[in-house]
């Protein structure tokens, strides 16, 4: 058992830095695809529930292929396709240009389009649940359709989006062990190169479900707090 705690050490005889670096990177690539998944899928949700068809159209063909399409097949479609288009462009106006994709960056957008389909729905569902005569109210006061947005929806939209936002964070923290297979050093990653080199699979599979799991566990406190601070204002105090 100590032969194997020492393979967790830092320095060259060890993979504890490597380990803790690679659960950086998959933290970062997370928050960072976050919010543009976020603000991806609102704008779709707006879209889907508006006035406009072709907007509509736009909206469930946006969220009907990125849920189909596995993650790993949108992975390499941006890692590879966008290479490829970029080299195609550039020789098209006469430069000769070597441009590769940075891995952290395919992965941000790639998981970003993911879960903007993903949140879409969610969104979509809290705009449906604010009731109708909060609308018709506000609109019987002169407000438009944007200020009845912005000052009557808006407040109410993100108390009741957040458990499934909750939820697309936690499918989103494990989806970062796909980016792996395009030579971006996260956990997963470093845990199959260690694995290569050590042949110890069982032990660093467990230290990498480990991680993961405190990953998650630390999200679930975070977002209990969020939805406990956000419900605030309707919770009636104790008799």
């Amino acid at each position: 058992m100590l032969d194997l705690l020492t393979l967790l050490s830092w320095g060259p005889e060890g993979w504890g830095d490597e380990i803790i670096k690679g659960a950086g990177l998959t933290l970062l690539l997370a928050l960072s695809t976050l919010p543009i998944g976020l603000a991806i899928g609102l704008v779709m949700a707006l879209a889907r529930d508006g006035r406009s068809l072709p907007l509509r159209v736009l909206g469930n063909l946006y969220t009907t292929v990125f849920r189909a399409l596995p993650e790993l097949l949108t992975i390499l479609i941006v890692y590879y396709g966008g290479q490829i288009l970029v080299r195609r462009l550039a020789a098209a106006i006469g430069f000769d240009s070597g441009f590769e994709i940075n891995g952290f960056f395919a992965g941000v957008v790639s998981l970003g389009l993911v879960l903007g389909a993903f949140s879409s729905e969610v969104w979509l569902g809290a705009l449906r649940s604010v009731p109708k005569g909060q609308r018709e109210g506000a609109f019987a006061l002169g407000l438009g359709r944007h200020a009845t947005l912005r000052h009557v929806v808006f407040p109410q939209l993100f108390r009741i989006a957040l458990p499934g936002l909750g939820n697309n964070w936690m499918t989103l923290l494990k989806d970062t062990s796909l980016v792996s297979v395009i030579a971006f050093s996260d956990l997963m990653r470093v845990t199959n190169v260690a694995v290569g080199v050590t042949k110890e699979a069982a032990f660093f599979y467990l230290v990498c479900c480990l991680v993961y799991l405190a990953m998650a566990v630390g999200s679930s406190f975070v977002f209990d707090w969020l939805e406990e601070r956000s419900s605030r204002g309707l919770v009636r105090a104790r008799a």
